[in-house]
């Protein structure tokens, strides 16, 4: 194990790894200059104008830039309609939207691979007894475990649909478990699949994490609904704040009208100062999500040299921006999230500490010295501190950035191994 040499030079290692990984980095290119066309196509036939780029007050109403950004949203994800709103606080809230908007008392909701990430426990009603959780509101809950391999278990998920199962619940990244992100073939077979025995149904995925990695998006696989931040991909690390829904028409006018209220829906809202920040994040997303990817190919690929397991390994395709990485103990988690932190453009200097989190089961370490409070998609790091005690990366505005920070958490490491170093 490399890591317990103390002769060892890590920029040496990542110089390494830098040639090694040379010939991912090209395919990851193609994905991104596919993305760019389909958003820049998206772009012109809404024929975004330099007016569309001011925001709005009050109700909003007659918000042409809104309108706008909208149906760019809705060409680049292929949807009937798109809701895309700076009042929408987090990828959380944009799953809420359609969780609420579409289920109603004595419906069923059926998550196919495990256990949802940590805050839609709450939501669910699984976890915290939270009042006005879907259990509070007389919706019932399911779910199907994954097989060991981490892959969708189809015969299970066949046993457990039913005539109540009014939505199916996919994600495209696995959360803080150790199972696999979803591809879009993949998303393509278990929809043909719940269609096939439930039709039904509607589709719903969690699309965070997974924007502009793969040249098609959850609705090219058959889905009905998808939703996610725009402070991760699609905001281009440059979205303050913000989420979107898009998906079948009907479905998203279901989350607008929980987003807002019955009769008046996706009519108002305010953009304020935003709007351009919006387009311009939109614009930039499939770019700066190649570098993101690229930053975690070379982070998978250093850490495995240095001894570790890893999740996705470098050479392998990419369904989303996360990375893992098994460090195995408390001590090491933390140490890599302030590794990371002091390489972080802002607050470099605060020291990373577990802490309750709102929506989590454990204390959860947070490392991310990000221009905009929480933008994931900048670069981050954060974990639960629980076994097995993994560490979580993604993000990254540049791989030369994501280089530098990951050497730094090496180096913080390093000394909980070594610590006369």
């Amino acid at each position: 194990m490399r890591l317990v040499n103390k002769l060892y030079d890590l920029e040496l290692l990542s110089d390494e790894v830098e040639e090694e990984v040379q010939v991912f980095y090209r395919q990851i290119d193609k994905i991104a200059l596919a993305n760019h066309g389909k958003v820049l196509d998206a772009f012109r036939a809404a024929r975004v104008s330099e007016y569309h780029l001011k925001g709005s007050t009050g109700y909003g109403y007659g918000d042409a830039g809104r309108e706008a950004l909208e149906e760019v949203y809705a060409r680049v994800f292929h949807a009937e309609k798109a809701l895309v709103r700076n009042q929408i606080v987090s990828g959380t809230h944009a799953i809420a939207l359609c969780l609420y908007g579409v289920l109603r008392p004595g419906d069923e909701l059926l998550a196919v691979q495990g256990q949802p990430y940590d805050t839609l426990g709450a939501i669910i009603g699984i976890r915290d007894n939270a009042s006005g959780s879907l259990k509070d509101l007389m919706v019932s809950y399911k779910q199907v475990e994954p097989t060991p391999e981490g892959d969708i278990d189809y015969d299970r998920v066949g046993q457990a649909l039913g005539d109540k199962t009014k939505m199916v619940l996919l994600q495209r990244s696995c959360g803080y478990g150790a199972g696999k992100p979803l591809s879009i073939k993949e998303l393509k077979g278990i929809i043909e699949y719940i269609r096939q025995r439930n039709p039904e149904t509607v589709i719903f995925v969690d699309n965070c994490y997974g924007e502009f990695v793969e040249e098609e998006e959850p609705l090219d696989a058959g889905a009905d609904l998808a939703a996610g931040s725009l402070i991760k991909n699609p905001g281009g690390g440059v979205a303050p704040t913000g989420g979107y829904v898009v998906g079948r028409e009907k479905y998203v006018n279901m989350a607008a009208n929980r987003w807002s209220a019955p009769g008046i829906g996706s009519e108002v809202g305010p953009s304020a100062d935003n709007q351009r920040l919006f387009f311009q994040g939109l614009y930039l997303a499939p770019h700066i999500v190649a570098e993101a990817i690229k930053g975690s190919i070379f982070t998978a690929r250093f850490f495995e040299k240095l001894g570790y397991e890893v999740l996705p390994m470098f050479n392998e395709q990419r369904y989303d921006l996360v990375q893992l990485i098994k460090l195995g103990s408390q001590e090491k988690v933390l140490a890599f999230c302030r590794g990371l932190q002091a390489a972080s453009p802002v607050d470099s200097y605060v020291r990373p500490e577990a802490q309750p989190m709102p929506g989590y089961g454990d204390p959860v370490v947070m490392a991310a010295g990000t221009f905009v409070q929480g933008a994931s998609l900048e670069l981050s790091a954060d974990g639960p501190l629980r076994e097995p005690y993994n560490v979580y990366v993604q993000g990254g505005l540049s791989k030369e950035y994501v280089k530098l920070a990951i050497i730094s958490a090496a180096r913080e490491i390093m000394k909980t191994v070594l610590p006369d170093r």
